[in-house]
């Protein structure tokens, strides 16, 4: 098993692991770079036939790792194999949800359960070497927001399952969001990317209208830059 870190530009003193961890591979980027990019830098640093998509906030241990590997490998209609995300008292967490559409462009993360979903977190999901080859790389038109609908949906336009593996568990600690300005503003950005990559230019043109507007009337200044900007969080 190769560990891959990709350190985005943390200020927390994480780059004191390397001593601690001699066995990973420590990538260390100067700057936030945005999720999307650090994924596909990962992914350039190794050749193995499949590769675990994992967050800093998720604990998941070697016998789940493998049981990812097996779906894969047993299961050829199986695109995503994930394990089912955990809070610390054992409960599943939110972790499903439905892609976005013109109609409901934001669904809200459900609790899980073993089987196959319509989308799923990406805190923890592993996927074919095969399916980022044909992709090249994770659409870079996404910033800190996207990179996992838009796995779920490329698994899915490949006809295959998104699946949440039975007996796989990870504990998941995710942090609050962050309500930042542009951190706000990356995510609408991600969401009106995918629904005009996927629905067309005039609802990707709808939804971000009505993100501008919104900021315009809440006063949210500093969102509105972002949004009428399109700066998304990518290092720029």
């Amino acid at each position: 098993m190769r560990v891959v870190v990709v350190d985005n530009g943390s200020r927390d003193g994480s780059a004191s692991l390397d001593s601690e961890f001699p066995a990973a591979q420590f990538i260390r980027l100067p700057q936030n770079f945005g999720l999307t990019k650090a994924l596909n830098i990962g992914i350039r640093a190794s050749d193995d036939a499949y590769v675990l998509f994992l967050h800093e906030d998720v604990e998941i241990l070697p016998e789940t790792v493998e049981l990812l590997r097996a779906e894969l490998d047993e299961h050829h209609e199986t695109g995503a194999a994930c394990p089912l995300l955990l809070d610390e008292a054992g409960n599943p967490a939110p972790q499903v949800r439905d892609l976005p559409s013109p109609g409901n462009p934001d669904p809200a993360f459900r609790p899980g359960q073993s089987g196959a979903v319509p989308a799923v977190s990406g805190a923890a999901v592993m996927v074919r070497r095969f399916l980022l080859n044909a992709l090249r790389n994770i659409d870079e038109r996404y910033g800190n927001y996207g990179s996992d609908i838009e796995l779920s949906m490329q698994v899915r336009r490949a006809n295959k399952k998104v699946v949440i593996v039975e007996g796989a568990t990870a504990i998941h600690r995710p942090e609050p969001p962050d309500g930042r300005a542009e951190f706000v503003a990356d995510r609408q950005l991600g969401t009106a990317t995918f629904l005009g990559k996927y629905y067309g230019f005039p609802a990707k043109l709808k939804y971000l209208l009505g993100a501008i507007l919104g900021a315009f009337f809440t006063l949210k200044l500093a969102r509105l830059r972002y949004l009428a900007s399109g700066q998304k969080i990518d290092g720029a």
